[in-house]
C-alpha cells in the first residue's frame, strides 16, 4: 500500500501530538516495511529525521502558490496531489483531514485523540472552539473510518459528534521507545548534577493549563510542610495558568520546593527518561485526557503512577498506579505519603507498571493501526 500522512506535527510539534505522530510513522515503517510511506509537511524541521527509513518519503509544497499558502496547501489542495501519486490511504493524525479528500477516491482515516475542546470550551479562545469543531466534525464525518486512542474519546464521539461506533476503532497509543532504556543510578545521579535537581523528587510533565491540575500538587504540598517535604520537579511550559502557579508558590513559600525545569535551566528532551527514573513518582491529577501519555512514559520507566480516577486514566495506567480524587488535594497528599514512606509500595508499583506498559508496545500499537488501513 502506498500509505499517506499528514505530518505537519511530526515536524513541528515536541509535545503529545508530535510524539504520537512520530512513533506511529516510524513504528508503521519498521514492523510493516513492505508498504511506502508519504509524509506530507509544510515544512521540514530537524525534530523527525527519517534517514533511516527507505520505506518513507518526504513530500513538500512544491507550487509557488502552495509554498506562499501552506496551511492551504495542507487542509486543502493536497488533495488533488493524493490521487496523482498513487495514494491509497491518508492518515490525518491530529483531528483533521483535508476537505475534499471524500470525492477524491483516497481512502482516509482520522485519529481522534480528544474532545476536550468539546466538553470545556470556556478555556479555549471561543475561535479557535470553531475551527477545531469545524476540521474534527468534518473528518469524523467524511474519513472512512475514525481512530480514537482511548475507550473514553470513543464514547466522546458517539456523545458529541453521533460517530456511528462501527466506525470507530480504538487503537491505542505507544511512546518513544527511549523510556524503556533502563538508566543505572550513577548515570541518574550525573543527569540530576548536570541540572543541580534534587536527589529526591516527584514529578510532574504535562503543560501548564487548568484542566492539568498542577496546583492540586501544590495545594497537597502545603498540607505535607513539616511531613514529607520531597520537592516537585516540574516539565512543561504555559501562560495564564503558569502565573496562577507561580503566585501560588510565592504565596505560600514553596520557592525552595518547586522546581520549574525551563525557568531554571534549558532541558534536554532526550534526559527525560532519566529523569523519570529518578523520581519518586509521577504525580499526573489531570481532570481530563484522551490518554495520558506521560502515564505510559512513566510505567516504562519503571517510575510508579499517582493519577486521577475517572477519565481515561484507568485504561492507560490499570492497577499500576494509585488513584486519587483531582478536585480533592487531601487525597493528592495522601498519595504522596503513602509513596514516600512505603519502599514496598514503591517497588509493587513499579512492578505492575511495567507489566501494564507491555499493552502498549509500539509494535501492539502499529499492528491495531495496520488493522485497520488492511479493512479499507
Amino acid at each position: 500500500m502506498n500509505i499517506a500522512f499528514d505530518a505537519k506535527r511530526a515536524f513541528q510539534n515536541n509535545t503529545g501530538l508530535g510524539n504520537y505522530s512520530r512513533t506511529l510513522i516510524s513504528s508503521l515503517a519498521t514492523y510493516y516495511p513492505e508498504h511506502n510511506y508519504y509524509l506530507y509537511a509544510p515544512k521540514l524541521t530537524g525534530m523527525y529525521n527519517t534517514a533511516a527509513f527507505s520505506n518513507i518519503t518526504t513530500i513538500l509544497p512544491q507550487k509557488p502558490l502552495h509554498r506562499l499558502l501552506k496551511g492551504l496547501w495542507r487542509s486543502k489542495f493536497v488533495v488533488s496531489e493524493l490521487a496523482q501519486q498513487g495514494i491509497d490511504i491518508y492518515h490525518g493524525l491530529s483531528h483533521e483531514i483535508p476537505f475534499g479528500i471524500h470525492k477524491s477516491g483516497v481512502k482516509s482515516i482520522v485519529t481522534m485523540h480528544d474532545l476536550i475542546f468539546e466538553r470545556n470550551p470556556e478555556q479555549y479562545n471561543p475561535i479557535d472552539v470553531q475551527t477545531y469543531r469545524k476540521k474534527a466534525k468534518y473528518a469524523c464525518q467524511y474519513a472512512d473510518k475514525v481512530i480514537a486512542i482511548s475507550e473514553q474519546t470513543k464514547q466522546d464521539l458517539i456523545t458529541y459528534y453521533n460517530t456511528p461506533a462501527d466506525k470507530i476503532a480504538v487503537a491505542y497509543q505507544s511512546c518513544d521507545e527511549s523510556f524503556g532504556v533502563q538508566h543505572g543510578k550513577a548515570e541518574i545521579a550525573q543527569m540530576l548534577e548536570k541540572y543541580n535537581f534534587p536527589k529526591e523528587y516527584f514529578l510532574y510533565v504535562g503543560s501548564l493549563i487548568e484542566r492539568k491540575n498542577l496546583l492540586g500538587i501544590l495545594q497537597a504540598m502545603v498540607q505535607l510542610k513539616g511531613k514529607v517535604d520531597i520537592p516537585l520537579v516540574v516539565v512543561g511550559g504555559g501562560s495564564s495558568y503558569k502565573k496562577k502557579v507561580m503566585d501560588f508558590i510565592a504565596a505560600n513559600g514553596l520557592q525552595k520546593s518547586v522546581i520549574l525545569v525551563n525557568d531554571t535551566v534549558k532541558f534536554a528532551y532526550n534526559d527525560l527518561p532519566a529523569l523519570y527514573q529518578g523520581a519518586k513518582a509521577l504525580i499526573y491529577p489531570s481532570f481530563f485526557e484522551g490518554f495520558g501519555i506521560p502515564i505510559l512514559e512513566a510505567m516504562w520507566c519503571r517510575t510508579p503512577v499517582i493519577t486521577s480516577s475517572g477519565s481515561c486514566f484507568g485504561e492507560t495506567a490499570g492497577d499500576a498506579a494509585i488513584y486519587i480524587d483531582p478536585s480533592n488535594p487531601e487525597t493528592i497528599a495522601y498519595a504522596m505519603r503513602e509513596v514516600a514512606n512505603n519502599p514496598a509500595l514503591m517497588e509493587e508499583l513499579k512492578e505492575k507498571g511495567l507489566r501494564q506498559a507491555q499493552k502498549f508496545t509500539r509494535e501492539k500499537c502499529a499492528a491495531e493501526v495496520m488493522k485497520v488501513y488492511q479493512s479499507l
